[in-house]
């Protein structure tokens, strides 16, 4: 059994690229090894209330450890990359000080993926900022901004185009949002005008780190990585169109927008106060410095309608399938998603940096693994119909620690039991090592007859 996809499939071409992703503080662990210094997670998690079961990431799945262990399952998986995120408080502990112990840790990784064959693609910014810059008001402090260009020159001058692919940040409107705005992730703060603020300074940041990537890594692929959650109105009410568009504004575009056009969705501008973040001439310029390609990070939709105060509230749906997070299944939504962001801006080709599905389930695997194999059909139609997808990556390679739901959830492919670290392949994982090596066939069977 594979993934039923058209032969004449793009995904089946060997120059489309297949990953799997984690992030540092979800998978490393050694939280207080070699060096490395707390970041907001580390103190966000220790607060009563704020993570499910009180879980934190201090050992998470011990890859700081294991990652050779860890490498031999991507590579006996088949797949083409891997997605991994630099842990920030483990390079640069302290202002003004670099960590010889964490980059030769990453070293180390990045030289280990090279050996097997795999692809290393870097993110920069995966949510784990220094606590140390946390105190001095993260990302809503504009410095913040200029010190992550810092960082990205420090990891790009170790790294260089041995990496594949640099992702700056990863889904700004989680660090933004959740963290300053509705204070469901570190640091915890429920401040709107924060949230906007915030915001910009991701963008600034991630602008500012361009040059030192491109100078430091001129072989390497640059990027962003934006999540969306497409809304759909709830009914054909007029109320419920405009609610939808503007919850696609504030979420989508506000960060899509200036990366791509060097200016703010005008529309949540005039609609919310808040939504005015200081500015400083230039600014939109570094913001919208050229990319080599756009990070697309999907799982489900959102259906919308007016509360009746002219703002968005979730509707209910009846007969919802929905993974065991709560999130609806809507594969519909990832096409719609592409073909509509290819329709509105003139964009470098995208690569899906995350995709999948959480289920708690301990038998078949059968709902991931339904879920990949529907998200890959609906960016097939996309690609048939013009859109540029050139990367899939699958959220996760292993379970993980998934932030405020701490252990609670499993979106890897391969399931982790936390007490004896053993990793063990999921069904959806055999899916798509068969799915891999049907196309290194084809590639092989093309080469002979050749």
């Amino acid at each position: 059994m594979s993934f039923a996809l058209p032969r004449d499939s793009r995904l089946r071409h060997p120059d489309f690229l297949f990953g799997v992703a984690t992030a540092a503080y979800q998978v490393e662990g050694a939280s207080t090894q070699d060096g490395r210094t707390p970041s907001i997670w580390d103190t966000f998690s220790r607060e009563p209330g704020r993570v499910l079961n009180g879980d934190n990431g201090d050992i998470a799945c011990d890859h700081y450890h294991r990652w050779p262990q860890d490498l031999d399952l991507i590579q006996e998986l088949g797949f083409d990359a891997y997605r991994l995120s630099i842990a920030w408080p483990r390079i640069v502990p302290e202002r003004g000080q670099v960590n010889a112990l964490g980059l030769a840790f990453y070293d180390r990784l990045i030289d280990g993926l090279l050996e097997r064959g795999i692809k290393p693609v870097v993110t920069l910014y995966h949510w784990d900022l220094p606590q140390y810059l946390g105190d001095r008001g993260g990302w809503v402090n504009r410095e913040t901004a200029y010190l992550f260009a810092e960082f990205a020159d420090t990891v790009s001058r170790r790294l260089g185009d041995r990496v594949h692919a640099y992702v700056t940040l990863n889904e700004p409107w989680c660090s933004a949002f959740l963290g300053y705005k509705l204070g469901l992730h570190a640091p915890g703060l429920k401040e709107p005008r924060l949230g906007f603020q915030a915001a910009h300074h991701l963008l600034l940041g991630h602008g500012l780190a361009l040059p030192a990537l491109r100078a430091n890594a001129p072989n390497s692929r640059l990027g962003l990585t934006l999540n969306f959650t497409p809304n759909y109105p709830a009914s054909p009410r007029y109320n419920d169109h405009a609610v939808a568009l503007l919850e696609d504004a504030i979420n989508s575009h506000w960060f899509l927008q200036p990366v791509m056009e060097g200016c703010y969705p005008w529309l949540v501008r005039q609609q919310l106060a808040e939504a005015n973040p200081a500015i400083y001439p230039g600014d939109m310029a570094v913001i919208s410095r050229p990319l080599d390609f756009l990070g697309v990070n999907y799982y489900t939709r959102s259906v919308v309608r007016d509360d009746g105060r002219g703002r968005a509230t979730e509707a209910p749906l009846q007969h919802a399938e929905r993974s065991s997070i709560g999130w609806e299944i809507y594969p519909q939504g990832m096409y719609d998603l592409l073909l509509g962001l290819h329709r509105q801006y003139t964009l470098p080709p995208i690569v899906i940096t995350e995709n999948g599905a959480a289920d708690v389930s301990p038998q078949e695997d059968t709902l991931r693994c339904r879920y990949h194999e529907q998200h890959l059909q609906a960016i097939d139609r996309a690609i048939r119909d013009g859109v540029d997808v050139a990367g899939y990556f699958a959220w996760s390679l292993m379970d993980n620690f998934e932030w405020a739901e701490g252990y609670s959830q499993r979106f890897g492919l391969v399931h982790v039991d936390y007490k004896t670290q053993q990793r063990t392949k999921k069904r959806s994982a055999e899916l798509f090592r068969q799915f891999l090596a049907e196309r290194t066939g084809a590639e092989a069977q093309t080469a002979s007859a050749e």
